[in-house]
């Protein structure tokens, strides 16, 4: 029985690692890939399958092999922001409907459950990363009272944070466990990383804006760039 526990412990262990080290590889891709490219939407969807997997096996490890509230933590916060992230990437300027607000008052009562699972001795690295879960539940609190023409900008912003911060959450999680020795800085300074990267996304994405560059909105794939001449026209 116990060697039985032990494999499935195991193989439990080795899918979230795999799917963990896959789903950064593909996460990387996607920052490369022009946004709304078909090949930035095929990298994000195996990106979002893999996060899915992590967080699933992270799920399940806490409840069959050992609850550990860090990685509880990590696993609502990273599991969030991938649902919200790719939830925002759907709805768009519609913005949060009564599914979203659903989620975010399901994700507040975890947190604030898990608020009384974190002793001293995880800090600081479990209560920053609990005090970003809440943070960003705020935000999205918030949001359901945005006037509607502010969701037609704040989408693309909004998308890009939560998938991000997925890609360095995932980041921080490897290099918190194969770097322990140097916890807790092996695990703050991909966040911090992470951060930056987000800002340098943001400003690309507010600079495209500026310009009117056909990235920020790009055409359908089914569609041309531009318009093609009628047969009437060229004659």
């Amino acid at each position: 029985m116990s060697a039985a526990y032990t494999s499935s412990h195991l193989a439990n262990l080795a899918l979230h690692v795999a799917a963990g080290g896959i789903g950064i590889a593909f996460g990387l891709a996607v920052l490369w890939r022009p946004k709304g490219t078909l090949a930035h939407k095929a990298a994000g969807r195996w990106f979002a399958l893999c996060v899915g997997v992590v967080c699933a096996t992270a799920a399940l490890g806490n409840m069959l092999f050992g609850f550990r509230p860090l990685f509880a933590t990590l696993a609502l916060l990273v599991g969030y922001q991938l649902v919200s992230g790719l939830r925002v990437a759907r709805t768009r300027e519609q913005g949060p409907d009564v599914g979203d607000a659903l989620l975010t008052v399901l994700t507040c009562g975890a947190a604030a459950w898990l608020s009384t699972m974190i002793g001293m001795a995880q800090a600081p690295v479990a209560r920053s990363t609990l005090a970003a879960l809440f943070v960003l539940l705020a935000y999205d609190t918030l949001r359901l009272f945005f006037p509607h023409r502010w969701r037609g900008t704040l989408w693309r912003y909004e998308h890009v944070y939560k998938m991000v911060a997925c890609l360095f959450g995932m980041i921080s999680a490897a290099s918190g466990n194969l770097l322990a020795a140097w916890q807790p800085w092996s695990q703050l300074l991909p966040s911090v990383a992470g951060m930056g990267v987000i800002i340098a996304q943001w400003w690309g994405l507010r600079r495209r804006a500026k310009s009117g560059s056909p990235g920020h909105h790009p055409a359908p794939a089914s569609a041309p760039a531009y318009p093609q001449p009628s047969p009437s026209s060229s004659r």
